[in-house]
């Protein structure tokens, strides 16, 4: 392991380290990169084909102006075009230099929807039910004033004249009358629906003949329309108040038919203050076919007609009878032929370019939770990655990519001649497009806080973005197209991203969509000022939310994966290795028992060495745990877990302490606290004179980990993971290379190519070896390491066993382990832990001569024999305890000031005269031992108090 410089790596350093790695991983992922960027790519081409289809079905000779072959009279034949020689279908893109002549309607109600008595509506004025079985209702309109006399007489006067039809001239004649009809209006209205429609021409009469029914025709182009005219009974209804028609309309809205908007009233008439000199009306019209597909309601061309009617029974209420004011007839302006075309890529964008944008969000968010559940984020902070660095590089390279990604989208369709790119101003796009990706980064950040598996963020973040886009498509658009929806209400709703983004691209479809229509161009920042664009608000709104959402992503990082607390940034940095901390409880308390904690001599001794060193201003010390506990709170029940017992400790430079213990002893809550994963709950420990509570990020820059659990990127080598970690211990140019391999070869990783392998191909052992090459990497000052041993074969252990002994000449180690083994061979001391607690402390020489005070005697006869070994061992050592026996086989442990060897060598001598001796041994205890006696003894001690 090549050193490297004592001084923490710089700013800079780390974040080229981390940039260079996540280049290399992006590298590693181009497939998945290409599999991104054409999923835009797909949706522009199936907008293209869709366009392509719906053009040629729209260029077809059924849907273009009609032209006709016309004898010029000298036997030659001219080609013609024009709506005289059209179907109806080929009119709509004929140029129109003269066009048609219609009656004005009103929207008269359906018969199956007229006005009835109910008992929701339960004048008595109303007719019966009865009528709709017939198909008799009559069509209502409501009256009301403050003078009823002169409201009522001034109504009759509408529908009062006697019918009198010049079918010679029958469109002037139908001038004179009151026409409606329940047909939908249309978008085109170079003539009006009624006429094109199934449904007859209503003609209101005070009174109906059963003969009142007759066709009239209407000439367009080549064609010939016949419409029916049926007589329709008009019904006048005096309401006392504007309220009272209100409450009724309101009523009687939707009934009948839940599923579609119905009203039952033809209209209704206010005539509030008026007389003889003044004329003063309110109108409410009936909106029943309300067509939205564009910006204005075109029901209302049929409103003017409501308003002529009441203007012209005030003319003649004055003037007599025999006046009139004719509304003779409505006709389309005159118009050029068009091309009928329909913009697919500005109709279906704002729901087809949300989906392409939004897909960026699963994409940063499973790449941050997978740092998160791989733990990655915190191995490379426990190696000095900084909080800084890391959201600088992260945060960059994420932009990085979305702004490639919209790049590529926003040219390649271009390229293909999608309006909703082409006509718009780039610079508007530019800025839209980089305001919102940087939000959604910032929520990426944000919200990956709240998991902890990449399956469950995947799943929940395409969740996101199928919902955003339909939610925006099928709720939010209706609220846009709604011109009586408060603007409040809109901007509210734009606080939620996906709606923000959604306004936005709806914007830009709009004007696209316009300026091909009418052959403008898109949007330019001077329409941002239109009180009808909410670009700007849009652009407002994602701004703000960008700085506001990245400051709470950035505290609540530093809160939840940092494992700060919520108000650090108000607390005042405590001082290094303050003894005033420092408190030995000689009384515990659990539960309602109170009891004296019996320690070992070698335990007080530590603890008092602990003691003394805090109380030096400088120490040669690397590791000193003062009192540290750490308790797991109760939950489901269950009482409070000890995990660790006011441990106090203390290692030197160069010293290798191994911590042995049974499962669940509290060895990796100890290593968890010292790593920072968890919080101590009482206590501390200092490291270089750095306190674990409030100096983690300074402790990172000289600390080594290696964990239980290799935390490895799958798609990096092993040497990239070696220079990635370098990089963040300040190792550079050959320095870092001639460290690099080192560690390789120390740990056999360097030949036969494995070295650039990917870590994902790697087997378990060879896995362990590059966590331990890690954790070495950089010359820290302190390592752990976590059992590092663990499935690794004889020959790679001994290898390994090899490398920690070298590594730990100049630096402190605490390993966990099972391995007695490995134990006596790597460590200078050893610590047994039972139950979070410290039970004995000294180097393995020690804890055998104190534990292990007897000879362990083997014997295996037949079992006929079992009690004349028992015999003998007696004879020999009178406080002889036997602790196995099967088959034959017996074990005793034999106290060493009892018995000489010589004396054990002549008994057996001597007993395998008498009987079959098949096999027998003596041997000194064993670490294992030693270990085994300690462990049952303590957890004994725990069971009784």
């Amino acid at each position: 392991m090549a050193d490297s410089s004592n001084a923490p790596s710089s700013f800079w350093t780390q974040a080229n380290a981390l940039l260079r790695k996540n280049l290399i991983f992006q590298k590693r992922n181009i497939k998945t990169n290409i599999r991104l960027v054409l999923f835009p790519l797909f949706l522009c081409l199936l907008l293209v084909l869709i366009q392509m289809l719906v053009n040629s079905e729209l260029d077809k000779p059924s849907r273009r102006c009609g032209c006709t072959c016309v004898d010029t009279g000298n036997g030659q034949c001219e080609t013609r075009c024009g709506i005289e020689y059209s179907t109806l279908d080929q009119a709509f893109s004929c140029p129109i230099p003269h066009p048609p002549e219609w009656p004005p309607l009103l929207q008269v109600p359906a018969q199956q929807y007229r006005a009835v008595r109910t008992d929701v509506t339960s004048y008595g004025d109303l007719p019966g039910d009865s009528c709709k079985q017939t198909g008799s209702c009559p069509v209502t309109t409501l009256i009301t004033g403050n003078n009823q006399t002169f409201g009522q007489t001034v109504a009759g006067n509408m529908l009062s004249r006697p019918l009198n039809i010049n079918f010679s001239d029958i469109l002037h004649s139908l001038a004179d009358y009151a026409l409606g009809s329940e047909s939908k209006t249309r978008v085109v209205s170079f003539i009006d629906s009624a006429f094109l429609s199934s449904f007859p021409v209503d003609l209101l009469q005070p009174q109906c003949l059963s003969t009142s029914r007759f066709s009239v025709a209407i000439k367009l182009g080549s064609a010939t329309l016949q419409q029916d005219v049926r007589c329709a009974q008009g019904l006048q209804l005096w309401r006392n108040s504007s309220t009272e028609i209100n409450d009724e309309l309101y009523k009687g809205y939707r009934k009948g038919n839940p599923e579609r908007k119905i009203n039952e009233i033809l209209a209704a008439y206010d005539f509030e203050n008026s007389n003889e000199n003044l004329f003063n009306v309110t109108v409410w019209y009936n909106s029943t076919y309300k067509n939205d597909t564009g910006n204005q309601p075109l029901s209302l061309i049929r409103v003017p007609r409501s308003i002529n009617l009441a203007s012209n029974a005030y003319l003649q209420f004055l003037l007599g009878p025999t006046t009139k004011m004719l509304f003779e007839f409505v006709k389309e302006m005159p118009k050029s032929g068009t091309k009928l075309r329909l913009d697919f890529s500005s109709l279906l964008g704002p729901l087809f370019f949300t989906w392409v944008i939004v897909q960026l969000f699963p994409v940063v968010l499973t790449s941050l939770v997978y740092e998160k559940e791989h733990r990655l984020r915190i191995m490379m902070k426990m190696h000095g990655l900084g909080d800084g660095p890391y959201w600088m590089i992260s945060y960059a390279y994420f932009l990085a990519i979305s702004s490639i990604y919209m790049l590529c989208f926003v040219i390649f369709g271009s390229a293909i001649g999608l309006n909703f790119f082409r006509l718009n101003d780039y610079s508007i796009q530019f800025v839209f497009y980089f305001l919102f990706i940087n939000l959604q980064i910032c929520l990426a950040f944000l919200v990956a806080d709240w998991f902890s598996t990449v399956k469950t963020a995947t799943v929940v973040g395409y969740m996101m973005v199928f919902g955003t886009g339909l939610l925006g498509g099928f709720l939010f658009q209706f609220f846009l197209q709604d011109s009586s929806f408060p603007k409040a209400g809109i901007i509210a709703m734009e606080l939620f991203p996906g709606f923000s983004l959604y306004r936005g691209l709806y914007e830009f479809s709009q004007y696209a969509f316009n300026g091909n229509y009418m052959g403008t161009g898109g949007m330019q920042w001077k329409d941002l000022n239109d009180s009808n664009n909410g670009m700007r608000d849009v652009l407002i709104i994602i701004a703000v939310e960008w700085l506001v959402v990245l400051c709470t992503a950035y505290y609540a990082d530093q809160v939840v994966s940092s494992g700060k607390n919520p108000l650090f940034f108000l607390r005042k940095k405590q001082k290094n290795l303050s003894s005033s901390s420092f408190r030995k409880p000689s009384l515990q308390r659990q539960g309602s028992k109170v009891f004296v904690q019996m320690e070992k001599l070698d335990v007080d001794q530590e603890r008092e060495k602990v003691e003394q060193l805090l109380l030096e201003s400088s120490t040669s010390h690397s590791i000193i745990c003062n009192n540290l506990k750490k308790i797991y709170p109760s939950r489901d029940g269950n009482p409070e877990k000890f995990a660790v017992r006011e441990l106090s400790l203390a290692l030197a430079e160069g010293e290798c302490f191994g911590m042995l213990g049974p499962n669940g002893a509290g060895k990796t809550s100890f290593i968890n606290m010292m790593i920072g994963l968890i919080k101590p709950s009482s206590g501390t420990a200092y490291v270089q004179g750095l306190d674990i509570r409030t100096d983690m990020d300074r402790i990172y820059t000289s600390m080594g980990v290696c964990p239980q659990h290799d935390l490895l990127w799958e798609t990096l080598t092993g040497r990239e993971h070696l220079y990635f970690y370098g990089r963040l211990k300040n190792l550079q140019g050959a320095a870092l290379t001639q460290a690099v391999e080192e560690s390789l070869k120390s740990v056999n990783l360097f030949h036969g190519g494995v070295a650039d392998k990917k870590a994902g191909k790697y087997s378990g052992g060879m896995k362990r070896r590059l966590s331990v090459a890690i954790s070495l990497i950089g010359d820290p000052k302190v390592v752990y390491m976590d059992e590092p041993s663990t499935g690794l074969d004889p020959a790679s252990r001994n290898m390994l066993w090899n490398v920690v002994k070298r590594a730990k000449q100049n630096r402190a180690i605490i390993l966990t382990t099972h391995s007695m083994e490995e134990a006596e061979h790597l460590c200078d001391r050893l610590g047994i832990f039972v139950d979070g607690s410290l039970q004995c402390v000294g180097n393995p020489k020690e804890l055998k001569g104190r534990y292990g005070g007897s000879y362990v005697f083997t014997m295996t006869t037949s079992p006929t024999h079992e009690e004349e070994v028992e015999k003998l061992v007696q004879q020999l050592s009178p406080n002889a305890t036997k602790v196995y026996q099967i088959s034959g086989t017996q074990k005793f442990e034999l106290p060493k000031n009892e018995i000489r060897i010589a004396d054990v060598f002549e008994a057996v001598e001597n007993a395998k005269s008498r009987f079959t001796v098949q096999a027998w041994g003596l041997a000194d205890t064993t670490l294992e031992d030693v270990f085994i006696k300690v462990a049952r003894g303590a957890q004994e001690i725990s069971t009784l108090s």
